[in-house]
């Protein structure tokens, strides 16, 4: 098998770079159905041989798109990225800039919802020719490939250490964040980029307990929301199998949840702890994200207050393809404990002033539950598919302390095929290049 799998490789690449539209639909099927049935070592050896095609240099931007697609879906089989995840990134930074181009010109050439990328035509290119001259082409090359890039960064981004990756390069975090708001209202995958970008944004927090008067330092990632960081901290300080901390301990399956196991709809609703409060006495709302959680010092600060009333939520993660973790790097010492307390906001009144306007709106007792429209999309098989509702994801801004070494991913189910390339049909079932749109190899963004 996984001769096989080499062979169906080897003529993958050979087509990609060939731009062969009668072997590279077959030897992207082939792949990944041999995908599944080989050690996950031969699939990382294949991610690493394929990471140089993904730059763009060496195929047709659509052949191109096709294997991010074909990267994400060997990666959602357990497989670790590699040098593919950054550069799948990397890619949707160059794709993207064409895109906003496109998008900008549609706006200035009569206005209305762009197309659907998978169904740009020659009058689309046509359109924004008129402002976009000599351009026009590649700009609209890049709008036609930009949902396949998205798909794939998206995936990337579901592992920790593609993230630690964007954590460590400010510039590249900053101009992907910069695509996704700019281009996520038309394309709902890029929402969803956008709050895996935020995820990245927060590694670390000193936690300060007002009962107990102490402080600790707390390393986490794959955090998508604070129901998340809310319940791990609850795990990892209260009771004598944390750090001693008063109150109940979470309900284990309560904690898995929230780590990396399903749902047990016996034990869907968590019973809050604390109200989270900033250094400077303002709420950190449980709906909010770790990156949101105010600075002093370069360090998220949050303190540990009374509730002010009984606050419930459900036990789920928000990106469930994300595995999460929290742990506690250290206790500070009094001494230290003790200056930040001098640092932090009076505690306020558990019930807050009625009267006083700029008190928060509490948040819901009983958070909805999410739906299948939260995941990560899974990729299409062999055969097409209509185009899944994709999920609509939250905000971002900007990159913080590194966490620790990332913990691995659980394996994912055997994926379906990718999306096709910039090629007339084949009998395959695969879309042909949009009506009308150039299919020469060397187009691309011009800025290359």
């Amino acid at each position: 098998m996984v001769d096989e799998f080499r062979a169906a490789f080897q003529q993958l690449i050979d087509a990609s770079v060939a731009a062969d539209p009668g072997q590279f639909p077959s030897a992207v099927h082939r792949v990944l159905v041999l995908a599944s049935q080989i050690p996950a070592s031969e699939r990382e050896l294949a991610l690493e041989a394929l990471a140089p095609l993904l730059t763009g240099d060496h195929a047709a931007p659509g052949i191109t798109a096709d294997l991010c697609v074909v990267a994400g879906a060997l990666v959602e089989t357990g497989t670790d990225p590699g040098p593919a995840g950054p550069e799948v990134l990397r890619r949707l930074r160059a794709i993207g800039r064409g895109a906003i181009v496109f998008a900008r010109a549609w706006q200035r050439t009569g206005g209305g919802e762009p197309p659907d990328p998978d169904s740009v035509t020659a009058a689309d290119e046509n359109r924004v020719a008129t402002d976009l001259g000599a351009d026009a082409p590649g700009a609209t090359m890049c709008w036609w490939t930009i949902a396949r890039h998205a798909l794939a960064a998206k995936t990337m981004l579901t592992r920790s250490t593609v993230r630690s990756h964007v954590r460590r390069d400010p510039t590249l975090h900053a101009e992907l964040v910069a695509v996704a708001n700019q281009l996520g209202d038309h394309l709902p995958d890029l929402q969803e980029v956008r709050a895996l970008l935020r995820m990245a944004e927060a590694g670390s927090a000193l936690v300060l307990d007002r009962h107990s008067g102490r402080a600790f330092r707390v390393l986490f990632d794959g955090i998508g929301d604070n129901f998340q960081l809310h319940t791990l901290l609850a795990d990892a300080l209260i009771g004598p199998n944390g750090m001693g901390l008063a109150g109940d301990p979470p309900d284990p399956r309560w904690v898995r949840a929230f780590r990396d196991g399903d749902p047990d709809p016996a034990a869907r609703t968590v019973r809050g702890w604390w109200n989270l409060v900033a250094h400077d006495g303002t709420w950190v709302w449980n709906e909010g994200v770790p990156a949101e959680i105010p600075t002093l010092e370069g360090e998220h600060v949050l303190v540990l207050d009374e509730q002010p009333y009984p606050r419930s939520w459900n036990a789920h993660r928000r990106h469930p393809l994300v595995t999460g973790w929290l742990e506690v790097e250290g206790e500070l010492p009094p001494e230290e404990a003790d200056l930040w307390w001098k640092r932090v906001a009076p505690a306020e009144p558990a019930i807050p002033d009625a009267t006083d306007d700029s008190t928060p709106i509490p948040e819901p007792v009983l958070a909805e539950e999410a739906t299948g429209a939260d995941r990560v999309r899974g990729f299409l098989a062999p055969e097409p598919e209509p185009r899944p509702q994709r999920p609509e994801p939250q905000a971002a801004p900007a990159p913080a302390p590194e966490p620790p070494a990332a913990r691995p991913d659980p394996p994912r189910p055997a994926p379906p095929a990718a999306e096709p390339p910039a090629r007339p049909e084949t009998g395959t079932g695969l879309p042909p290049l949009p009506p009308g749109v150039s299919n020469s190899s060397a187009w691309g963004p011009t800025w290359r």
